[in-house]
């Protein structure tokens, strides 16, 4: 479904399908954004493996922390490879707690990187990278660029498109003092989205699973 068709499946959902609106088409556009965004994460919908802007990070010896491309959220595969050299090596996504259990002096060591930190918006590699090389990455991400023009279509399989309104009305029947403020429906649309595209996982989860990945790392250590 193109924007356009989205918002007129939502206009005729909502019983504001004659001007003037309730709500415009601005901030229509606003939030099916949000709600591609929104469904690509509850449901894991975008996985990446080929944009270099995503899935490649230049490596410069000596520098330990760099930065995600914002769109990723979740890393699946990870690995290193240094300059010259044929053959990718696995980075174990870990944390600070379990490196400083198992390897106390990483913050100094020097060689080719085997475990990384995930943050919000950065990688933090250990040991710091003896090296140039790069850091290849496979994961989820959200849409690459929202939709503008009436032609736009989500970036998720046309499948899901149907289903995207509810999001929208979940939001639109959620504002205080608005005049399409309706809790009942708001309840409703949000019930029939996370019906289908499945609870949001929270930033403590995701951090938790990623986490656990490490576990499987510990006899490197040993």
């Amino acid at each position: 479904m193109t924007l356009a068709e989205l918002i007129q499946q939502y206009r005729l959902a909502a019983h504001d399908a004659i001007e003037p609106y309730f709500v415009g088409d601005d901030d229509l556009t606003q939030l099916f954004n949000e709600a591609v965004d929104e469904a690509a994460i509850r449901g894991r919908l975008i996985h990446e493996s080929a944009s270099p802007a995503v899935c490649q990070i230049a490596v410069k010896a000596g520098q330990t922390t760099y930065k995600l491309h914002p769109s990723l959220y979740e890393i699946d595969h990870l690995s290193f490879r240094r300059e010259g050299q044929p053959r990718r090596t696995p980075l174990a996504l870990t944390s600070t707690e379990e490196l400083d259990a198992g390897m106390r002096d990483w913050r100094d060591e020097v060689d080719d990187p085997a475990f990384a930190i995930q943050g919000d918006k950065q990688l933090r590699l250990a040991p710091t990278p003896l090296h140039d090389g790069q850091v290849l990455i496979e994961g989820y991400r959200l849409p690459m660029s929202p939709m503008e023009g009436n032609d736009d279509e989500p970036e998720i399989n046309a499948a899901h498109h149907r289903h995207l309104y509810h999001w929208v009305m979940h939001r639109v029947f959620s504002i205080p003092d608005a005049e399409t403020f309706d809790p009942s429906r708001a309840g409703q649309a949000l019930a029939a989205f996370t019906g289908y595209f499945g609870d949001r996982p929270d930033a403590d989860l995701r951090r938790i699973t990623r986490e656990d990945q490490a576990h499987t790392v510990k006899g490197y250590w040993v």
